[in-house]
């Protein structure tokens, strides 16, 4: 198996430390981009020739560069990009600040797009390259409560369609990871964060908020496992452009595949009325 380079962000814990272990253990080369460097310290330590932590702002648009500079110059080349770093936010539309709608789109879309902009010319120069983005279920549904992160997630996963069709001239690669609950610490109480509740929606949302701030610790995913299908098919001929990991998630994403399909075919004749008598279809480039 060709040794192959990555950048991870949010390796700390959860999906990017176990995707980190797993890479290693692979015989790869990783970058772990992490806010606090200490944390994945002994990464270091046991790989000091194929490891490198770089401390790391996944919301720094301006760092992204650097660090793509820095993994090129320590290792000559860059093969995987993994978008990881991620947190939820929890609230009704009315509840969630504009500062903290901000804080996730900074974080899952523009900190993201920025980093695949500085990876992309070293990958066209080498005529491969594999960018991973780690979504989740809720990248293609949405439910109360979650509009926040739903949105940046599901903003994610349209911008990085196009840039799959962009770059697969080039043999760079896109797949769009969309997990359902994993024991990754994204339910955790230093990470969740919950909008301030409002009179209107206490009852209404209370179900939800229990939900996500209960499950920690109980989720039925395994993140190593999951880390060691990412790292298998990142070096496999062929990648998906969406992959549910989890049963919950292959099912919820099914359900919202079907529930949109039989959306559209209700309304399809209403919607056909919407064009001119007579002018046949425009011709599309794609």
């Amino acid at each position: 198996m060709t040794t192959q380079t990555w950048i991870i962000t949010g390796a700390s814990r959860g999906f990017g430390r176990a995707l980190a272990e797993s890479a290693l253990a692979a015989g790869d080369h990783v970058v772990a981009a992490v806010r606090r460097p200490e944390s994945v310290a002994d990464l270091e330590a046991a790989h000091p020739d194929r490891c490198l932590v770089a401390k790391f702002d996944a919301r720094d648009i301006v760092a992204a560069a650097g660090l793509v500079h820095d993994t090129l110059d320590r290792f000559g080349r860059l093969d995987v990009l993994v978008n990881n770093a991620g947190r939820p936010v929890v609230g009704a539309v009315e509840e969630v600040s504009d500062a903290q709608l901000r804080d996730l789109m900074d974080l899952h879309l523009f900190g993201p797009a920025a980093l695949v902009r500085a990876a992309l010319p070293a990958m066209r120069a080498q005529g491969a390259g594999t960018i991973v983005q780690m979504s989740s279920q809720g990248g293609r549904a949405s439910f109360p409560g979650v509009s926040a992160y739903s949105a940046s997630k599901f903003a994610l996963e349209g911008w990085s369609e196009a840039l799959a069709g962009e770059v697969a001239p080039f043999g760079i690669r896109v797949m769009i990871v969309e997990p359902s609950r994993f024991r990754t610490g994204f339910n955790g109480g230093d990470v969740l964060e919950f909008a301030e509740p409002s009179e209107t929606y206490r009852d209404l949302l209370a179900g939800v908020r229990a939900d996500m701030a209960g499950t920690d610790g109980r989720q039925e995913g395994d993140p190593g496992r999951a880390a060691e299908i990412i790292v298998s098919l990142a070096h496999s001929a062929e990648v998906p452009l969406r992959l549910p990991l989890g049963r919950e998630a292959v099912e919820r994403i099914s359900g919202a595949y079907r529930r949109g399909l039989d959306e559209v075919e209700r309304w399809a004749e209403t919607a056909r009325r919407a064009d001119f008598e007579g002018v046949p279809a425009s011709v599309r480039p794609i």
